[in-house]
């Protein structure tokens, strides 16, 4: 068994459901850089659509359970803590979904397995697969699980931004606020990779990459302040 076919039996076994549509499966699995080479490839953009849909229910739904005398605004707040691409990047990568997907050509080699906002969205399409192979109410109960974590997290006080937190530093100690600088920029527009560093005065720049220049430069803040110790 190659690694992909290891990973997507790995996906199937933490979901606990073994799809009995596997072309769906590959559907949500197949990235939509493959359509780029294929025209009538079938990609994940359209389970994406039904699957950010599902997955909105699911949480709302959740949410009104769980804090029944909550007004909209602390529903609202908390629904957007629970879904975005942070979120459901965290739990495709639990899940191993990064080393199930199809990229089209050389996509892979460019960073596009550690692209939050790829695996996020290919983290919706799979629960559209779900939803479509399983029913509602297995994927309800298999999203729930899934967002344990981020449903503890939810009440826990909030950690200032990584860049507020540099920045902060930076000017008490150095005098001077952190200078971020765009490396490179690859892949295609659906799917860029950027690199970023950034240099504080005294300090050797530190550089990352992700699949937008604003988390390259949040990851670059955080790895200089471990580095500096100012965590």
């Amino acid at each position: 068994m190659n690694a992909r076919l290891e990973a997507i039996a790995g996906l199937e076994a933490q979901l606990g459901h073994v799809f009995v549509d596997r072309e769906l499966l590959e559907r949500a699995l197949t990235h939509a850089s493959v359509g780029d080479r294929d025209p009538d490839a079938q990609t994940n953009e359209r389970l994406e659509f039904l699957g950010d849909r599902v997955l909105n229910l699911i949480i709302a739904d959740e949410l009104m359970r769980r804090v029944p005398e909550a007004p909209e605004g602390v529903l609202t707040k908390a629904f957007h803590k629970l879904i975005n691409v942070e979120a459901c990047a965290e739990v495709g990568q639990a899940l191993g979904l990064h080393q199930a997907l199809r990229f089209g050509g050389g996509a892979g080699k460019v960073g596009m397995r550690r692209n939050m906002r790829v695996i996020g969205d290919a983290t919706e399409a799979l629960i559209a697969a779900l939803y479509r192979d399983a029913g509602f109410e297995f994927t309800r109960d298999c999203v729930l699980r899934l967002w344990t974590d981020q449903f503890a997290r939810l009440n826990a006080p909030e950690k200032r931004d990584v860049k507020s937190r540099l920045n902060e530093w930076a000017l008490k100690h150095a005098g001077s606020e952190p200078k971020y600088r765009v490396l490179s920029q690859s892949g295609p527009a659906h799917a860029p990779h950027f690199r970023v560093d950034v240099f504080v005065p005294g300090h050797e720049p530190v550089a990352a990459e992700a699949g937008s220049k604003r988390e390259a430069e949040k990851l670059a803040a955080e790895a200089l302040l471990e580095r500096i110790g100012a965590q």
